[in-house]
């Protein structure tokens, strides 16, 4: 299963690492997507932490290469890929498609930009919880909120919980698209 991870300058660290180490223990193949190509410089909260490299631009990856999208937090990344057209398209895809969607953090901002939070349960930084109810979503201060598609945490004292609902409802999305699949040769 191939994961798109969209992230940029400014990214949480902590919340990069740990979702992605989760999915490869898992067996998924999580592929950095950024705004441009080369590095990203990952933060630990206001201190710069590791350079990351780029798997392909966001305006090179196509949404149905990928069968989840995780959305790192951090103030400075969610700010800035919240302004980019084509990374809030690229995030508008995944839930036009059905696919699962992983937000943290900061990162829920992305989502309200894309207009896909309404209607919706969710959580995130307490500091956007006016933002995303004004976008239509019903905001909760819970560690990890599943709702559909969508898998929602607050911040990284979430990252366990995150990480083990990014790999269930990613590997029950996996087995759906299979199912569905197998259904389709046979029909």
């Amino acid at each position: 299963m191939r994961v798109a991870v969209l992230a940029t300058d400014g990214v949480e660290q902590v919340e990069l690492d740990r979702p992605w180490q989760a999915l490869e223990e898992a067996g998924a193949q999580p592929e950095l997507v950024s705004l441009e190509a080369g590095t990203i410089t990952a933060y630990e909260h206001i201190d710069k932490g590791d350079t990351k490299k780029v798997d392909i631009t966001v305006a090179d990856a196509d949404p149905d290469g990928y069968a989840a999208l995780v959305l790192p937090g951090g103030v400075i990344n969610g700010d800035f890929v919240r302004a980019d057209a084509d990374a809030v398209a690229f995030v508008k895809a995944f839930f036009d498609a059905g696919k699962p969607v992983a937000a943290i953090c900061h990162a829920p901002w992305v989502l309200a930009e894309a207009d896909v939070v309404r209607g919706r349960r969710m959580t995130s930084w307490p500091s956007l919880q006016t933002d995303l109810r004004n976008a239509g979503a019903t905001w909760v201060d819970e560690e990890v909120v599943v709702d559909g598609n969508l898998i929602t945490s607050r911040n990284p004292d979430d990252l366990d919980a995150f990480g083990a609902a990014i790999v269930e409802e990613f590997a029950a999305a996996g087995d759906d698209a299979e199912d569905d699949a197998e259904a389709d040769a046979t029909a």
